[in-house]
């Protein structure tokens, strides 16, 4: 993230910039700062047959460490009816007939990197799971398994690796059709293999529930104020021995704001938004709820107001 000037906040505030939509926004007030920045990334690459076509390209692709070649291989395209129609047909068809040793990690890594923009996710992470995949498959023990549940795995392992987890839901509403329990179990796979080679065991990196709630209070639309309740109350909670997951935490807090304020959510709106199912929100806002007190800040709700709130 970055810095600059909102002209809602009056003030400097960090901004998100949205690569997709070529936006910058303000990650306090969500005002759209700038639109359609320019894109400064590689160009289109096209490679054209004969010397009269306009081929404005002057770079080719970024290297990859992780391919045998760099990832600079040349592909012999196919002919498209001008002069030397045969010569090239043919070098085609022998390079076809050629093996390429890295086709299916090519394959493999365009996959993890459609599901990863899917996210949002940035480059690093995409770097660090398709390192994961070919960690695995270089020990040749992952044939048979459900590819697309492996992928999806391997992007969980590194956003929890670069402290930008996701949920598994998350994960799996990208994953190409693989299930939850099927990641789950790709998971475990993969940390035991990556065990097995690296003599030790894999950090995976400890999550918490703020990792989880801006995302959350964004998809609901929660005003600045109250995200910043919310915040401040997810830190309070980690002070008390409340035996929940960081999700059904953030999930349980949101609840707890969104009652506080005008703005109130129905739970069915914060379990879809959320991805924690209905009865695991009020099981944890059962266990918050004789630390409410403790936990949500004085400036944003009184006494009265939190004994007004419904006892689970």
């Amino acid at each position: 993230m970055a810095d600059a000037f909102c002209t809602d906040c009056k003030r400097s505030t960090e901004v998100v910039f949205d690569h997709s939509a070529g936006d910058t926004v303000c990650s306090e007030c969500g005002l759209v700062l700038e639109s359609h920045s320019i894109d400064e990334t590689s160009e289109w690459r096209t490679f054209a047959n004969e010397s009269n076509d306009n081929d404005p390209v002057r770079v080719g692709g970024p290297t990859n460490p992780l391919l045998a070649d760099g990832g600079l291989l040349t592909v012999i395209s196919k002919p498209n009816g001008t002069t030397g129609d045969f010569l090239s047909s043919s070098l085609g068809r022998w390079q076809n007939r050629g093996s390429n040793p890295d086709r299916s990690l090519l394959l493999a890594f365009k996959t993890i990197a459609t599901m990863a923009d899917r996210l949002g996710l940035v480059a690093t992470i995409k770097d660090r799971a398709s390192e994961i995949y070919k960690k695995v498959e270089e020990q040749k023990s992952s044939r048979g398994r459900n590819q697309d549940a492996i992928l999806a795995a391997c992007l969980y392992i590194a956003c929890r690796q670069e402290d930008k987890p996701r949920t598994v839901k998350e994960i799996c509403s990208v994953a190409n059709g693989a299930s939850k329990k099927e990641i789950g179990r790709a998971k475990e796979y993969i940390l035991k293999q990556l065990e097995v080679e690296m003599g030790q065991s894999v950090e995976m990196g400890t999550i918490h529930a703020g990792d989880f709630l801006r995302r959350f209070c964004s998809n609901l639309g929660m005003n600045n104020q109250a995200v910043k309740a919310a915040q401040e109350a997810v830190q309070k909670s980690e002070e008390i021995d409340i035996r929940r997951s960081p999700i059904s935490i953030a999930a349980a807090v949101i609840y707890i704001i969104t009652q506080l304020s005008d703005e109130k959510k129905p739970l069915r709106d914060i379990s879809l938004a959320t991805g924690v199912a209905e009865g695991t929100i009020r099981n944890a806002y059962k266990d918050l709820y004789p630390h409410i007190s403790k936990i949500i800040p004085n400036w944003y709700a009184k006494e009265e107001d939190l004994r007004n709130l419904c006892s689970p």
